[in-house]
């Protein structure tokens, strides 16, 4: 299958920034989605959505990325992947003399084991493919400290750590890496926060962007992105 008609795989695709990405998909390509969560009742939900948006078709996974051996039971082969893009994620706001180990370990899990144990997968079937591209979602985070969400820092500077070594050990095989480093960006974590929705990202610009980034010649790759609210951070960060 040539990389034009290859499916997208999207971690995190029920909701959020990661079912926004899908979306723009659906609309713009003749792509099959491939989504996954851990929740089969939201990525139900998530299929109709996409598609109503005009999706192709729709593949849903329910499984958990940290969990590598659950991950084995599944044939990515034969989903005819092109594109990975690790979208999963959680933020915890906390300070880090009140954060526990056990809560660290859970943002590491999801915020960057998951991305690894997902993209180990996938590889060797990346390998025998002619193109493909995998976009990790970072974080402006990824790039500096803020207090109040330590664990959550650390682990996005892990993803980043990742993304940037994968880079270079995958730099000449024709797979693409990207990290897209987020600003604040409106999704469903979002709610019962006291914040207008319109002084953050819009999340069908991610979708936009790596949108953009498949159409890309296989001569170049965009490295890393820095993508932020035009009006600058807001509270809370």
């Amino acid at each position: 299958m040539s990389f034009q008609d290859a499916s997208v795989i999207i971690t995190g695709g029920s909701k959020g920034i990661g079912l926004s990405i899908a979306k723009v998909f659906a609309r713009s390509t003749n792509r099959r989605l491939v989504l996954i969560a851990r929740k089969l009742e939201d990525l139900q939900n998530a299929r109709k959505e996409c598609l109503a948006e005009g999706a192709r078709g729709v593949e849903i996974l329910a499984a958990d990325v940290t969990d590598s051996k659950a991950l084995d039971a599944l044939d990515f082969a034969s989903l005819n992947p092109g594109i990975l893009i690790n979208n999963a994620g959680s933020f915890l706001f906390k300070p880090l003399e009140e954060t526990s180990g056990e809560e660290y370990i859970k943002q590491f899990g999801v915020n960057a084991l998951g991305a690894f144990n997902l993209t180990s997968k996938i590889l060797p079937v990346f390998k025998n493919q002619e193109r493909s591209l995998i976009v990790n979602i970072c974080s402006q985070a990824s790039l500096k400290g803020y207090g109040h969400s330590g664990a959550y820092t650390m682990s996005k500077h892990a993803l980043l750590g990742y993304t940037r070594s994968l880079r270079k050990e995958l730099t000449g095989t024709g797979i693409a890496v990207t990290a897209i480093n987020l600003g604040q960006t409106y999704s469903t974590s979002w709610e019962g926060v006291d914040v207008d929705p319109n002084e953050l990202i819009d999340p069908e610009d991610v979708g936009k962007i790596i949108l953009s980034l498949s159409e890309l010649s296989p001569r170049s790759v965009a490295e890393e992105i820095l993508l932020m609210p035009e009006g600058g951070e807001t509270t809370p960060m």
